[in-house]
C-alpha cells in the first residue's frame, strides 16, 4: 500500500480481508463510547468529523473500529491525538476508510514498523512525512 496513492477499486474486499489479520481488537461505537464514558451519538461525532474512521464487518455488519485508535496516557481514555490529521492526509491521498485502516496497520518499511504504532509511540512527524508522500 505505501507505494500506491489509491486502491484499486476491486481490492475493497482484499482490504476487508487484510484488516481482520491485522488489527487485533474491533470495538462497535457503543463500545467505544462506554471506553470514552460518553454517549453513541457523540462517538458518531468522531467518525462524522474523521477523528475515528472504521469499517462494517463481523456476522452483523456493525461499524467497528480498532481499539488501537484509543490511548490512555493521561489516565483517562482518549482518541489518539494524531490520528485525525493523519486520516486527514490519507483521504487526501483519495484512500477510501478499509484502505487508510490498512495502511495505518501494516507494516512500513521507510519507518519500521506499523504506522498506528508509530504514533501511539510518539512518532507523529515521521509517519506524516510517509503519508505525505502518498499524495
Amino acid at each position: 500500500m505505501s507505494e500506491t496513492t489509491a486502491p484499486d477499486p476491486g481490492s475493497r474486499t482484499d482490504d476487508r480481508t487484510a484488516l481482520e489479520s491485522l488489527v487485533d481488537e474491533w470495538l462497535t461505537l457503543p463500545d467505544v463510547a462506554e471506553v470514552l464514558g460518553t454517549e453513541v451519538s457523540k462517538v458518531r461525532g468522531l467518525v462524522s468529523e474523521r477523528t475515528l474512521v472504521g469499517i462494517k464487518r463481523g456476522e452483523r455488519n456493525t461499524f467497528q473500529v480498532p481499539a488501537a485508535f484509543l490511548v490512555t496516557d493521561d489516565g483517562a481514555p482518549h482518541v489518539l491525538s494524531t490520528l485525525r490529521g493523519t486520516i486527514l492526509l490519507l483521504s487526501d491521498a483519495a484512500m477510501d476508510d478499509a484502505a487508510i485502516l490498512r495502511w495505518l496497520f501494516e507494516t512500513e518499511p521507510s519507518i519500521g514498523g506499523a504506522p498506528i504504532r508509530e504514533l501511539r509511540a510518539g512518532r507523529r512527524a515521521q509517519v506524516r512525512r510517509v503519508a505525505q508522500a502518498l499524495l
